[in-house]
């Protein structure tokens, strides 16, 4: 977040100095909490997602209300996306308005100790505030490729100069430095959710279990209705690629799920 907020300044003070800058800001900032207080209901919209609730005997709602109440939190809504690609994820602007989404691919493929964990990485993802911080960063990301717009409208009428160093990296460099700054933004938060997680549900080789299923489980069924820019949002990457891992918003499973067999064994080492 430090390293978005200096490049903007920087940027922004090369490209229009402080009104420039301001004006980039401001213009990002609004289009980017619409989202964080709408997302909700854009995103389950758009996934054709159904509410369960207490009465529907739901396997997913009862799981979910367990691990809340496991972690303090509001007890949030329950959705089921009708998607065999495995796959959860959680929205919403704050734990008062939070919801948990889960495809019916991920409650065919883990028994209930997996599903328990991967409810509780979702669950901690609500209780860090991480659709804030995600906000937040994609902000600053937002200006910062407003800021590049600027610099090239303003670097056509300026006889064919502006291929030099400092425009190029103005023009590409920043925009794309800022994109990898959000999505390492987005790893940090993953992998602080799997430790949440395995915190909340005390089951961190069941979430580590749950992460290789998953894996494999995308990779065999793709996501059919996706859109990449709603990859940050799952548990697992749905979307794959020649440059996954450098534009991933997902730190690779087979790191998470080494970390959590220490995290495991830390457990266990305990008096």
């Amino acid at each position: 977040m430090v390293s978005l907020t200096i490049l903007f300044v920087v940027i922004g003070g090369a490209v229009g100095g402080g009104r420039g800058a301001s004006t980039a800001f401001l213009v990002a900032a609004a289009m980017n909490f619409f989202s964080y207080w709408f997302s909700d209901k854009m995103i389950l919209k758009r996934y054709a997602a159904s509410e369960v609730g207490p009465d529907d005997q739901s396997r997913l709602y009862r799981i979910v209300a367990e691990s809340a109440r496991k972690a303090g939190l509001p007890m949030p809504k329950v959705f089921i996306i009708p998607e065999q690609s495995p796959n959860a994820f959680a929205t919403g602007r704050n734990p008062e308005h939070a919801a948990v989404a889960a495809t019916e691919g991920i409650l065919d493929l883990l028994d209930d100790d997996e599903l328990s964990a991967v409810m509780a990485h979702e669950l901690a993802h609500v209780k860090h505030r991480d659709i804030l911080t995600g906000t937040i960063a994609a902000t600053f990301a937002g200006a910062i490729a407003m800021l590049g717009q600027f610099a090239r409208s303003g670097v056509g009428s300026q006889n064919r100069r502006g291929n030099s160093l400092g425009t190029i990296l103005i023009l590409i460099g920043a925009p794309l430095g800022a994109m990898l700054i959000r999505m390492a933004v987005s790893r940090v938060r993953e992998y602080a959710a799997d430790e949440g997680g395995a915190e909340i549900s005390g089951k961190p080789l069941a979430l580590a279990s749950a992460l290789e299923k998953l894996q494999r489980g995308v990779q065999t069924v793709p996501l059919t209705r996706g859109n990449p820019a709603h990859s940050h949002m799952f548990i697992i990457n749905p979307f794959f690629g020649g440059l996954q891992r450098l534009f991933s918003t997902h730190p690779p499973a087979e790191e998470r799920v080494r970390r959590l067999r220490l995290l495991a064994d830390k457990y266990t080492s305990r008096p």
